[in-house]
């Protein structure tokens, strides 16, 4: 057949499409592999022909204030496999799951994997466990199997804490990445997670390396090595002190802090239950949550009777009150029309300096009235109570203190006894520490130093003032009066023979779905050695003790003086007196006793009493009889009964008398007296001459003449 020119041009037309077609395909693909995805095949192809191994950075480590190591970076290991070099990826599975604790299917899933250079099976293996790897690769390399070809080990860091459970929360933790995750590990990761390096080398196809080929090199900079205040073996003092009062008392919780009062210098920090650094609850959240929250410096609370050493300084400071300064203690005090009690029977007559020392309430409820609103707050904010105290550490509450525009009477009134107003144990402390260290408010802090991997200093810690409360002269009284309050008040569990130690014990509510629970109290105490030159401080909180008396007195005070004498000792504070330990006596037995009886009895065997129950007579009591207790130790006596009827009482005038004089006369007469503010009587219900049983409360009304 012979083909006429028009089906010849039209096959060439034909053809020259076709060719178009391909060529303009071809071009595409070109353009899209050359062009747009340059980038992406270029990166793909160097991570089949290199291998980037990262070279981790030592992080720095964690001592205390001399150098006694707290957390540093271990050897551990990772062990990984080539799929491209595994020969029977279900025999290495077999081989290596008992060895990794691992499942050999998710072993032989990874193994078998070749569209990956290299797969990791586990981190963070002990040297042991990699011995033993290595012990297995060789032996069954000697026996001709390549049963375990294509293992390989490489080193890492893990992090140590060769002190276990010491401040656990405080120092916190890292990641299994050794990425800070919590305390001063996640605060300071900046400091001390130092950089990575890198090294960058040719492979083959089966991911071995090029002999002659060339390779990048970056050297890592480890991290920087960070100084704390805190001290190891007060640490370890504290440690065992909290951890006896936790078990002793059947508590919830206990927290405690040291400082040195005279530069805010954190000394040791602890809050139980903890755990160990070393072995954390990794696989429970919630637990390992609960745990690393640091409560000494994030939970705050109602700090009861320990807040009245704010409030005597403050009145002190401010000239309405004297130490000789009388005063009487009926047993509770009404304001705005609600009545509050004090903590235990009526402590009668008494001066300001033994109102201290018996933490007696009403007492501390004038102190907050006469203070006023605008004054008191002053104070308060001058001791940094209500607002963070800038500690650096992680998480720092700030305390709740009622906006001065909304406080009450009332509310004045339960401040002044430690009620009404929420603390956190640093902020606490760092007032407290204003009181006796000459009146500076110092800002604490826990990071001493930290240098760079060459000892170069970053930063250094420095004693800060932030405000001066009170006076050098208020300072100075304060301290006089909380030794007495340790030698002769309410604190004497916490007397240590030989030394001058003073404090304050507290028993603080419990909220219990928005109501007080009379059932569980939070029983602390604060103190401070030597007296007359304080070297420390400290405070201990035991939450929710589940004894039968959980006054902090009781639940605290004898855990604090343990603690005091270690440290003391470790101080090389010597004992400047030659006083003998308070003397230990047998504790009488007053069961079936009325109160007042007993009361004689208790009293003349040199013991203090406090009254659980409503009534007259004393059905059981604690310590039992026949226990030998130091003398002076509290007693409680359970009642029950009612009191016997007598005759009538007629009820007295008292119009113009003091306190003292009111008190006198009413009770000479078998009446009880309630007291309203301070002063000369101005009024007084019953009206005088009214017939009431004895007994009766007599609310008397006080005011200051002028």
């Amino acid at each position: 057949m012979v083909l006429t020119g028009p089906v010849i041009r039209r096959r060439l037309a034909i053809c020259m499409a076709v060719f178009l077609m391909l060529f303009s395909a071809l071009s595409a693909r070109l353009f899209a592999l050359q062009i747009l995805r340059a980038e992406e095949l270029q990166r793909r192809a160097q991570n089949q022909w290199t291998s980037e191994s990262v070279i981790a950075p030592t992080r720095g480590m964690i001592t205390d204030r001399n150098g006694r190591v707290l957390a540093q970076s271990a050897t551990a290991y990772t062990a990984s496999v080539s799929p491209r070099q595994v020969t029977d990826a279900r025999r290495l599975a077999q081989l290596l799951a008992p060895v990794l604790d691992m499942e050999a299917s998710v072993i032989e899933k990874k193994a078998s994997d070749t569209s990956k250079g290299g797969v990791t099976l586990k981190r963070q293996l002990s040297r042991e466990r990699a011995q033993q790897l290595k012990a297995m690769k060789a032996e069954y390399a000697r026996a001709g199997s390549d049963a375990l070809k294509g293992l390989y080990l490489e080193e890492e860091s893990k992090r140590y804490y060769p002190m276990g459970q010491f401040a656990a929360q405080l120092i916190g933790l890292t990641t299994i990445d050794g990425v800070g995750q919590s305390g001063l590990e996640q605060s300071l990761d900046r400091y001390l997670s130092g950089r990575e390096g890198h090294i960058l080398k040719e492979i083959d196809g089966k991911g071995r390396a090029l002999g002659n080929a060339e390779s990048t090199y970056v050297p890592a900079v480890d991290g920087g090595c960070v100084s704390l205040t805190l001290d190891a073996s007060l640490q370890a003092f504290a440690e065992q002190a909290a951890r006896e009062a936790l078990t002793v008392n059947n508590a919830k919780a206990v927290r405690l802090l040291v400082m040195d009062p005279n530069t805010g210098e954190i000394l040791a920090m602890v809050s139980k239950p903890d755990f160990d650094l070393n072995d954390p609850p990794r696989n429970d959240v919630q637990t390992l949550t609960a745990l690393m929250r640091n409560r000494v410096i994030t939970d705050a609370y109602e700090p009861g009777s320990t807040f009245k050493t704010l409030t005597s300084a403050a009145a002190l400071d401010a000239g309405l009150v004297t130490p000789a300064e009388g005063f009487y203690c009926s047993g509770s005090v009404v304001v705005d029309g609600g009545r509050i009690k004090c903590w235990g029977r009526p402590h009668g007559a008494e001066t300001f300096a033994q109102a201290l020392q018996n933490s007696c309430n009403p007492v501390f409820v004038e102190m907050g009235l006469r203070l006023g609103t605008e004054r008191f707050y002053k104070y308060l904010d001058a001791f940094g109570i209500g607002k963070r105290t800038g500690v650096d550490i992680p998480g720092e509450a700030g305390g709740i203190v009622i906006a001065e525009k909304n406080v009450k009477r009332v509310d004045l009134a339960r401040i002044g006894f430690g009620q009404s107003v929420a603390v956190t144990p640093i902020q606490l402390l760092t007032a407290a520490c204003a009181v006796i260290n000459g009146g500076n408010l110092m800002k604490p802090y826990i990071v001493r130093e930290i240098t760079d991997a060459n000892g170069n200093v970053i930063e250094r810690g420095t004693p800060e003032v932030v405000s001066h409360p009170i006076s050098k002269a208020t300072s100075d009284t304060m301290r006089v009066l909380l030794e007495n309050v340790v030698t002769v008040g309410g604190g004497k569990n916490a007397y240590l023979p030989g030394y001058h130690v003073g404090g304050k014990t507290g028993t603080a509510q419990v909220y219990v779905n928005g109501v007080v629970s009379s059932a569980t109290h939070i029983g602390s105490f604060w103190g401070f050695a030597p007296a007359n030159a304080p070297k420390i401080a400290m405070i201990l909180i035991v939450d929710e003790a589940d004894v039968p008396v959980d006054f902090g007195s009781v639940t605290a005070a004898p855990f604090a003086r343990d603690f005091l004498e270690k440290a003391l000792n470790y101080l090389n504070v010597a004992p400047d007196t030659d006083e003998p330990p308070l003397a230990e006596v047998e504790v009488p037995d007053v069961t079936g006793l009325s109160v007042e009886d007993a009361a004689e009895v208790i009293e003349g065997a040199g013991f203090s009493y406090v009254l659980d129950g409503a009534g007259a007579v004393v059905v059981s009591q604690l310590p039992a009889a026949g226990a030998m207790a130091n003398q002076g130790a509290l007693m409680m006596l359970y009642v029950e009964g009612s009191q016997v009827e007598s005759a009538s009482a007629r009820v007295p005038d008292v119009t113009g008398m003091t306190v003292l004089e009111a008190n006198k006369l009413i009770r000479s007469l078998g009446l009880e007296m309630s007291i309203e503010g301070s002063g000369l009587a101005v009024s007084q219900s019953p009206k005088p001459d009214e017939t009431v049983n004895p007994s009766s409360l007599v609310t008397v009304r006080f005011e200051r003449p002028g």
